[in-house]
């Protein structure tokens, strides 16, 4: 079903983001810093997550509870008394917040996120988005999950004789894999597919065999000690017992949140059987039978096999299949159905999950999802994600965090067919053209013969009914490929009498094996010129399409695939490269769907969808072998052994936001040489640091380029900067450095050393800007060799005009104030001065008289045109422990019209602010909530708009251009007189760029 993402909301509030890895509390947010957060203020069903530990997280210290929280290397127990006494204690704290609120929830959460989702009143999310023990309110999410057989391409072995690779070195298929448990949240499984096959399920205990407990709970001892526990779903739609085996452990499904968007389940069956063949294609991809014949329309395609076989499969459908002709309702996955999965997946134990699910270019490293998964991580769960099929435009890929591993889709050898026309000829993917047979005919070009009243652009595509039957009859058609489904096309060729299709991309793009109604070939977009040119300028041209490549020439693989998502992630300071690495996901060969008196299928697709569960299967793999590994090492086995993709001509590619690391490569991850090791409190470091919010007792923020992840990112160079890593040495050994990075002088220190096995390095590594341009990326690698091996980290920096600080303030009514920053250039910085804009006063709140008395007062504002920034405010007299104020503003379409957005400040504080850059014109919703207090105090709520018209107090800066200097710290200085009493702000811009300071001035 190669899955499309599309997210449809934000989240309501992040108050405090989440909890509890480093320690079980955190500090306030700093209250300048402020999230954008909904899209459309409105009821609906919500996930809402409180602010205490999840079980996979909680170091301890409630209510006498012991901790839960795993030692490294140990499985998080769900099963122990202690930890279904802190379920229960997190289940009566979410049932008196729901409580509280006049909510009724339909599904909780406890073991990777602490909460519940419901069907909420958009009063009842704001009052909960303000509630201080929530941790963010988000609305729920609606996602549409987006030939040499891969696994001999990755070199794991033959399909017909496991031999021949790594499944050998790991002592067989038998073995590869064995012990680990793969779970897969998707559309759900076929449980009679070949690839799923096992023994009987029996009460009886034997070593290594999953077993039935009570008659109603699959378990099965891992390979790293700990146990998998599932419960079995025993009567639902098309599913009993019976479909639980030795090898399908696990098969469950969660509804919830699609029967809350109003899904119509008639087109899905209600329980963990697949009706798309989504999931059963990641989940027989990732850890599917060996040696599984496939036959596909009626063509036998030889045997495939997962990537771990000898792997357990736990399926856990959050995903459900609608009808094709009903967009609004076709193929649904509700987000709070999908953390349900998530959910249950680490509590039933596995140790690997596959999320083949996407929504669309990341803007977050904290969305709800990332939330869970970190706390997967932490539970020593390794959890493998596309990056999405929105390529090939830069900034596109999903999935922005670091402790997953987000995989880009690449080629493997595939099914070819030739093309010959006029003496030339050009191999393209083809599975529809008999093998070793021919078709010729006369040819058209289906934009050349549209029918009578249609549109010739849609006639070019091959649209239903717009091509000619007349002109089309008898005759190879050649149709564009975009906007309609491919196999759409060449339905229209057989309606319209055709006998052949020849489907070319107009831009790049990916070379698909569809199964189609006429015979047709694939080609690229390199030929579509010459091919159009020959059949538009020929009296009778023909073409022939051949059913192999006869060409001669070997198409390069593997190549990245047109609709791969790209990098750089533009959330949170870009200091992250994803995606991480590539795999096959370009017609993947796998199980598919069938009912349960129907045969099993199986299907060809494309997408990330189809390269995520390759690496997920090889963290099952790795795991089989070091059942202790944690997923940081995992992902840096995978990345530092990668190698680079090719282009179509068979050059090598060296994109890190195309290939990440580059292309795994299984025959070589079992001994890295070095590897670059993270936790969560690194990972609890590293958010700190690119969000600027002191969040976890006892974590000291960090640079976001120093998190010690196997790649380099700088989002923003300023001139000079130096990242620190640290490895730790799987193969002991002196190890070289080498590195290059155009544009950008690179010094790495030490630049050798000589390793222990098991002993750790710290190296640096300082980049300045030379002639790299400012405002774009530059990208290289860091390669460490030895004797024996070779440790590759991409790198990718940004050089920046200036680092400057985001915010400064003063006092007093005349004042000077010096600010320092660092140009990442040499020459003239002009310092564009705009301001001071004194705040208005919007409401006079007066706890003593009772005017704008406690309660929610509302205010409405109108920004102008050519806002740079504008700052809303609440200000208290009293700041202490029981006085909190909340702030929340809405963009509306008029003044008391429909809200269109929300921000919100809602911190435990009296003090609260929202400020936006380049606000959209028009009128905002301010809403001031004296949400507790404890004796009479006073309070305002303030507006202050900066714009490039005029300002107060002479507000200047000295000088007004700087002579920068690459990497050295300049100062300048504000300056401002004659202010009256009241609340100022200001903003500094450096030259053209979107840098700016934005200053605040106070006059008592």
């Amino acid at each position: 079903m190669g899955r499309t993402s599309l997210r449809t909301a934000a989240v309501v509030t992040l108050a405090a983001l989440f909890t509890g890895t480093a320690s079980a509390s955190f500090g306030a947010v700093p209250e300048e810093v402020n999230t954008p957060v909904l899209t459309d203020a409105a009821d609906g069903h919500y996930i809402v997550m409180l602010k205490e530990a999840p079980l996979a997280t909680y170091e301890g210290g409630t209510n006498g509870l012991q901790r839960t929280k795993p030692d490294k290397g140990k499985q998080l127990d769900t099963e122990s008394a202690n930890s279904k006494a802190y379920l229960a204690h997190l289940k009566k704290q979410q049932d008196k917040v729901a409580a509280d609120t006049g909510v009724t929830a339909d599904a909780t959460y406890g073991v990777v996120a602490n909460g519940f989702s419901a069907q909420l009143t958009a009063a009842q999310a704001t009052k909960l988005a303000g509630d201080k023990n929530v941790l963010g309110v988000f609305p729920d999410e609606i996602y549409h999950p987006t030939a040499t057989p891969s696994t001999e391409f990755l070199g794991l072995g033959s399909v017909d004789t496991g031999t021949g690779g790594v499944w050998d070195a790991v002592g067989g298929v038998a073995e590869a894999g064995k012990g680990i448990v793969v779970g897969v949240v998707d559309t759900g499984i076929a449980p009679e597919n070949p690839s799923f096959a096992g023994d009987k399920l029996t009460s009886k205990k034997v070593a290594g065999v999953p077993y039935k407990s009570g008659g109603n709970t699959v378990v099965f001892d891992k390979a790293d000690g700990g146990q998998f526990r599932s419960k079995m779903v025993n009567s639902a739609q098309e599913w009993d017992k019976s479909a639980y085996n030795t090898k399908l452990i696990g098969a469950q499904y969660f509804s919830a949140g699609a029967q809350a968007a109003g899904f119509d389940f008639s087109y899905d069956f209600l329980s963990p059987r697949d009706k798309a063949g989504h999931g059963s294609h990641t989940a027989s991809t990732a850890a599917g039978n060996f040696g599984v014949d496939a036959t596909v329309e009626g063509i036998d395609f030889g045997k495939i096999s997962g990537v771990a076989p000898a792997a357990k499969v736990a399926a856990y459908k959050a995903c459900y299949d609608g009808p094709d002709e009903l967009v609004t309702t076709d193929d649904i996955c509700a987000g709070s159905d999908l953390l349900s999965a998530i959910d249950q997946a680490v509590a039933d134990g596995v140790d690997v999950i596959n999320y083949s699910i996407g929504g669309g270019a990341a803007t977050s490293v904290l969305s709800w999802d990332d939330i869970a998964f970190f706390n997967a991580a932490v539970a020593g769960v390794f959890v493998s994600v596309s990056a999405g099929n929105d390529g090939p435009d830069a900034s596109t890929a999903d999935h922005a965090s670091p402790w997953y591993t987000t995989v880009a889709a690449s080629t493997v050898p595939t099914w070819e067919g030739t093309v010959q026309w006029d003496g030339q000829q050009a191999a393209g993917a083809s599975v529809s053209v008999p093998f070793g047979q021919s078709i010729s005919g006369p040819v058209v070009y289906a934009g050349d013969i549209p029918l009578a009243g249609a549109d010739p652009a849609e006639a070019a595509l091959c649209f239903l009914g717009t091509v000619d039957p007349a002109q089309a009859a008898g005759k190879i058609v050649v149709c564009d490929r975009g906007s309609n489904a491919r196999v759409e096309k060449s339905q229209t060729v057989a309606e319209a009498g055709g006998i052949g299709m020849v489907l070319v991309n107009v831009t790049p793009g990916s070379l698909d094996n569809d199964f189609h109604s006429v015979p047709t070939v694939h080609l690229q977009n390199t030929y579509r010129a010459a091919l159009l040119d020959y059949v538009q300028n020929t009296e009778t041209p023909t073409v022939t399409l051949v059913g192999e490549n006869v060409t001669g020439v070997e198409t390069p693989t593997p190549q990245i695939a047109g609709f791969s998502s790209r990098g750089p992630i533009l959330a949170d300071g870009s200091d992250v490269i994803k995606p991480d690495v590539s795999g096959p996901g370009v017609a993947i060969l796998a199980a598919t769907d069938n009912g349960s008196k129907e045969k099993p299928t199986f299907g060809i697709m494309s997408g990330t969808s189809m390269s995520s569960p390759h690496v997920a299967g090889l963290g099952a793999l790795y795991l089989g072998e070091r059942p202790l590994a944690e997923p940081s090492e995992i992902k840096s086995a995978l990345m530092t052994t990668a190698y680079d993709l090719v282009d179509a001509a068979g050059n090598p590619v060296t994109d890190p936001f195309t290939q990440g690391a580059g292309h795994v490569d299984p025959t070589r991850y079992f001994n890295p040489g070095l590897s670059y090791l993270n936790g969560p409190a690194d990972w609890a470091a590293y958010i700190e640091g690119a969000l600027s919010q002191d969040m976890f007792d006892g974590i000291d923020p960090i640079d976001p380029s120093d998190l010690n992840i196997a790649s380099i990112g700088i989002g923003a160079l300023a001139g000079t900067q130096t990242i620190t890593r640290t490895v730790t040495a799987s193969e002991a050994g002196t190890y070289t450095a080498s590195i290059d990075v155009p544009g950008v002088d690179a010094v790495v220190s030490p630049s050798s050393f000589t390793i222990a096995a098991g002993a750790t390095q710290e190296f640096t590594v300082t980049f300045t800007t030379t002639d790299a341009p400012i405002g774009e990326w530059t990208s290289g690698s860091l390669t460490w060799t030895s004797a024996t091996n070779t440790v590759r980290s991409p790198i990718a920096i940004q050089p920046v005009v200036v680092d400057a600080p985001k915010s400064a303030s003063g006092t007093g009514a005349d004042g000077t104030l010096d600010v320092t920053v660092t140009p990442g250039f040499t020459g003239d910085l002009p310092l564009n001065v705009l301001g001071l804009a004194k705040a208005d006063v919007l409401i006079d709140g007066d706890e003593t008289t009772g005017a704008e008395t406690d309660g929610t007062t509302v205010k409405f504002v109108e920004v102008p045109a050519g806002t740079d920034v504008v700052r809303f405010a609440l200000n208290s007299s009293v700041d202490t422990a029981g006085t909190d104020l909340d702030l929340t503003v809405y963009k509306v379409k008029s003044e008391g019209g429909q809200r269109t957005a929300v921000w919100q400040s809602a911190t435990g504080s009296a003090d609260e602010a929202v400020q936006l850059v380049e606000p959209e014109a028009g009128w905002y919703e301010v809403r001031a909530d004296v949400y507790a207090f404890t004796g009479p105090f006073t309070w305002t709520a303030t507006v202050a708009s900066v714009t490039p018209d005029g300002g107060l107090g002479g507000f200047a800066a000295t000088p007004d251009t700087l002579a920068a200097q690459q990497s050295v710290p300049t100062d300048f200085q504000l300056s401002w007189s004659g202010l009256e009493a009241g609340s100022y702000l200001g903003v500094v811009r450096y030259g053209d760029s979107d840098v700016r300071t934005v200053v605040s001035v106070d006059v008592p």
